[in-house]
């Protein structure tokens, strides 16, 4: 298994030999069972690594990840309405619940890596999208943690489906 070390306190991720500086939400950490929808917290814990969504416009690798992956296409969101049937999941947009945007502006979703927190089954209101992806320098996060563009490119590749995210 293959551990990447998120010590929330110093801002930092490790993975293997790499270190670097990461995001945490703006909300700091809070434990699984204090979660909530829109609080702005990383949950603290070991989270598996499901899977990456990648946008072809921003995105180009030399070769294919060993992880589940798949492009982005516009229309992609993740549900976070806390009413929906779908509740952190992902949906197509427009969606009749709220959901996020897969391909925004900025790069924050250029790559995002899903992780397991609250999707074996989802409940309503414990936390959705909590994913690993590109930092837009100087922005916490909604609640995931996340790394720069480049940092995140060279990591993807070392990702197997084995990997956990440890945040601490």
């Amino acid at each position: 298994m293959s551990v990447i070390d998120v010590a929330s306190v110093a801002r930092r991720l490790r993975f293997g030999a790499s270190e670097m500086p990461c995001a945490i939400g703006k909300g700091g950490t809070c434990t699984p069972s204090d979660k909530r929808e829109g609080d702005g917290c990383t949950p603290l814990g070991e989270w598996p690594v499901r899977g990456v969504l990648l946008r072809p416009d921003r995105v180009a690798l030399a070769t294919s990840p060993s992880i589940p992956w798949r492009w982005t296409r516009a229309g992609d969101g993740w549900s976070d309405g806390v009413g929906d049937p779908a509740y952190n999941r992902p949906v197509q947009l427009p969606h009749g619940y709220s959901a996020e945007t897969l391909q925004r502006a900025d790069e924050a979703y250029d790559v995002i890596v899903v992780l397991g927190h609250n999707d074996s089954p989802p409940v309503p209101g414990q936390g959705s999208a909590i994913f690993f992806h590109c930092w837009v320098e100087g922005r916490p996060t909604e609640g995931c943690v996340a790394i720069a563009k480049g940092d995140m490119l060279k990591l993807l590749l070392k990702l197997t489906p084995e990997s956990v995210m440890r945040i601490r």
